[in-house]
């Protein structure tokens, strides 16, 4: 019996040596072992995008944080540039996505990087209301996402030596309207320190905000219209300042109006059914 069993293991493993020969020159085999190296590479393409999102992300809310500070220094010079230098570094990260998005069809991968452009669509957009007291367009946002590719990249393609990133116009509606929320807040911390005029700035250009996007409807991206509802709340509580401020500013003391202004915008909050 243990003849027949030593017998029977050389050709137990001939038998597998010569199945595993037959599933590795299969073509079925070989055409499934091309589909995994493909879905190896565009995975891990994927993983990249998404953390340079996230970096595009975090730096873009550091700007934002960082305007913030404008309304309440006489001189915002440094605040301004700095939050250039600091959006001239997400720009970098986003012509990194523009190298790994090259020859790639975009669609596969925009879930990836898009809350990243969307936030930095919000960061420019506020840095440019702060100094032209206007909405950036989507033209202005693209214009500067032109980069230079390195020399050695440049050397494999003669005469490409530019690489562009397109902001999609649902990433650019998206980015807006997030940057009401900020507008908002901007709202309040000028009321707080005694600036009556900037509210009523801004909500005369919130509502030509909510027109725009009162205008686009149910037509657009799904996602537009989600954003209309919290749109409407920061636009309320801006024109709820700006009415507290006409009928009630004089009677109150500067120092006390964000009080006023922030007991009545958590009233509404409440009223709204907000936590």
């Amino acid at each position: 019996m243990n003849k027949r069993q030593g017998e029977g293991c050389p050709r137990k493993n001939a038998d597998a040596a010569q199945d595993e020969s037959a599933n590795t020159c299969s073509p079925v085999m070989a055409a499934f072992k091309v589909f995994q190296q493909e879905l190896d590479v565009k995975h891990d393409k994927y993983e990249r995008l998404v953390k340079l999102s996230r970096d595009i992300t975090i730096e873009s809310k550091r700007t934002i944080f960082l305007l913030h500070r404008v309304t309440s220094v006489p001189d915002t010079t440094e605040i301004l540039k700095e939050a250039d230098t600091k959006l001239d570094g997400v720009r970098q990260k986003i012509g990194q996505i523009a190298e790994e998005l090259r020859g790639e069809d975009i669609h596969q991968f925009h879930r990836a990087y898009t809350p990243g452009i969307q936030e930095y669509v919000e960061a420019v957009s506020f840095l440019h209301y702060i100094r032209q007291r206007s909405l950036i367009s989507l033209e202005e946002i693209n214009a500067r996402l032109v980069f230079m590719r390195s020399e050695k990249d440049a050397a494999e393609s003669a005469g490409a030596q530019v690489l562009t990133f397109q902001v999609t116009p649902s990433d650019y509606l998206l980015g807006v309207a997030d940057l009401t929320g900020e507008l908002m807040r901007m709202c309040i911390s000028s009321v707080g320190n005694g600036d009556i005029d900037t509210p009523f700035q801004l909500s005369q250009f919130l509502r030509q905000i909510h027109d725009g996007f009162a205008y686009i409807g149910n037509t657009g991206p799904y996602e537009v219209s989600k954003k209309l509802h919290t749109l409407r709340q920061s636009l309320g509580k801006v024109e709820d300042a700006c009415y507290a401020l006409r009928v009630r500013g004089s009677e109150i003391p500067k120092h006390m109006l964000a009080d006023v202004f922030s007991s009545r915008t958590a009233l509404i909050d409440t009223e709204e059914g907000v936590v």
